[in-house]
């Protein structure tokens, strides 16, 4: 072998062990200050899958590795207690036992922390002459109804009167559940414990909430494990007839209808972003643990609020001496965190999700901060709420929420005795003789069934409920709105050397491998010949 060849094989060690030492770096103050990111797993709830897999996908190119498995949120708070996972996602906190006796709590230590907002939809298939009905609306004493089986069958004459006497064939109702301790199933009881409870508790048998939805001998119930399953059996070949709740982002982005839900302002509403916020702004959170109290949300009086709104928790190790967790594991959630609080709500509404509001970003901020804490070395600068790419900020005042302010009032045929309005739902824009506010992250909607016009009537004219400008179809013009970059944290001007390192290390491997590879290979033959 020649000094030649034997020099640029050296060369090329060199840049091998280079580039596996920057492939991994994700801050650096300049050589003071080093950490590395590395592998976390977590594992819990499918009601917020979808965003969080977004998420995930967003951060890999920055060298964040997150590998996220669902199975819902009781499997989540397990497997954190047993110290299997790295972080968990769950809709619900800890419950000390669970409803079968269960212990459902973790002496790891740990804090919840609030990634995304969202509503608790209600998809069907529902077929009339073949056609699927896409604008079918219950009030939520008909849904309850429905889940405890009362109401067996679609033409009953309470689905009739919700919609406003419009009839629907005579076809057994099929509830679909979830069979896995679900999230989805305890926000979906707890708003049936709390406003249904002479209808809930006998058919629980007691009161309160339930991740584990009771199933009655003889009944046309069926149970799937995780929302993605219960999406697939409602939209199946065979699904007609069926009715099941999932996250709204489950539906929107199988292009599938989702029930109008009566609120207690008289109207028909689905959880677009916009709605959900609304009805949120009635939340209350603990301020020690950030866990939920819905009540107010799901009595909400606006016209605009979604009645079953809620947020999803993470929940995150702080113990100093946490067994599975180091330096590079707290940096990459805390990185992760930030990405998904900040720059990663932009796509909440396009996935079919609600961003969070100010007060649970910066309540995120602080339980982030119990990761430095637990390790000095995490390195947790430039994280402030005023420079946080969030759709729900406004610029000039944090209090306010823009998505709340721009939602606009729901259609006059939304409004119980009126309609039921033509417009298709699941498309993530809600129902309105307004017109409806912009989310550039969102794909473009489907061909218009007329937005806000009731059946067998002309389509209303509409006005932005802002500027009172004509809309798009009209201006020839596209409404605009104001929406931060998404920005990740690995991205801090220490963050740029070891990347483009990297990059360069890359390069240099791509045309100088072929080379030296084709050279030993040219030699090895003349040697042969030499023979």
């Amino acid at each position: 072998m020649t000094s030649r060849v034997r020099t640029l094989l050296a060369l090329l060690a060199g840049l091998a062990v280079l580039a596996s030492a920057t492939g991994t770096a994700a801050a650096d103050d300049g050589g003071a200050h080093r950490t590395t990111y590395t592998t976390i797993e977590g594992t819990g709830s499918t009601w917020s899958e979808l965003i969080v897999q977004k998420w995930i996908a967003d951060v890999d190119a920055n060298g964040m590795k997150v590998v996220y498995t669902g199975g819902g949120s009781s499997k989540g708070r397990k497997d954190f207690a047993q110290s299997t996972n790295d972080f968990a996602i769950s809709e619900i906190p800890y419950q000390g036992v669970d409803e079968q006796g269960n212990a459902d709590k973790s002496d790891r230590p740990y804090a919840y922390l609030p990634i995304v907002a969202g509503g608790t939809a209600f998809t069907y298939q529902l077929k009339v002459g073949g056609k699927l009905v896409r604008n079918l609306r219950l009030s939520g004493e008909t849904i309850t109804k429905i889940f405890t089986g009362a109401i067996t069958n679609w033409n009953d004459a309470a689905i009739t009167k919700d919609n406003n006497g419009r009839a629907f064939p005579s076809l057994p109702i099929t509830p679909v559940v979830r069979s896995d301790g679900s999230g989805t199933t305890a926000q979906f009881t707890t708003w049936m414990d709390n406003q249904y409870p002479s209808l809930w508790r006998p058919y629980f048998g007691k009161s309160g909430l339930t991740s584990y939805y009771p199933r009655k001998s003889g009944s046309r119930m069926v149970a799937q494990s995780g929302s993605d399953q219960v999406m697939n059996t409602v939209k199946g070949f065979a699904g007609n007839g069926t009715i099941g709740y999932v996250e709204y982002s489950y539906p929107k982005n199988a292009n599938y209808p989702v029930v109008k839900v009566l609120n207690k302002a008289g109207y028909f509403i689905e959880p677009t972003q916009y709605n959900t916020a609304v009805a949120l702004t009635k939340a209350v959170i603990n301020p020690t643990t950030l866990t939920q109290d819905l009540t107010g949300v799901y009595v909400n009086a606006d016209p605009r609020a979604y009645p079953i709104s809620s947020y999803s928790y993470m929940i995150i190790p702080t113990g100093g001496s946490d067994t599975r967790m180091t330096t590079a594991k707290r940096q990459t959630l805390a990185d992760f965190i930030y990405y998904s609080l900040c720059g990663g709500q932009t796509s909440a509404g396009s996935y079919g999700y609600s961003p969070l509001p100010l007060n649970l970003v910066q309540a995120g901020f602080d339980q982030v901060a119990k990761l430095k804490a637990a390790d000095p070395a995490v390195e947790l600068t430039d994280r402030d709420v005023k420079s946080c790419n969030n759709p729900t900020f406004d610029g000039k005042n944090l209090k306010n929420n823009v998505l709340a302010k721009k939602a606009p009032q729901p259609a006059a045929c939304d409004k119980s005795g009126a309609g039921p309005c033509g417009t298709d739902t699941g498309t993530g824009q809600p129902s309105t003789d307004q017109g409806t506010p912009v989310d550039p992250a969102a794909p473009a909607a489907p061909a218009a069934t007329g937005a806000g016009a009731p059946v067998a009537e002309g389509q209303p004219a509409t006005v932005d409920p802002e500027t009172g400008a004509a809309p798009v179809a009209a201006t020839g013009t596209t409404p605009t709105e104001v929406y931060a970059n998404p920005t990740l944290v690995a991205d801090r001007a220490g963050d740029r050397r070891p990347f483009g390192v990297l990059a360069v290390v890359e390069l240099l491997l791509l045309v100088l491998v072929p080379g030296v590879v084709s050279m030993l290979l040219r030699r090895r033959r003349l040697g042969r010949s030499a023979a």
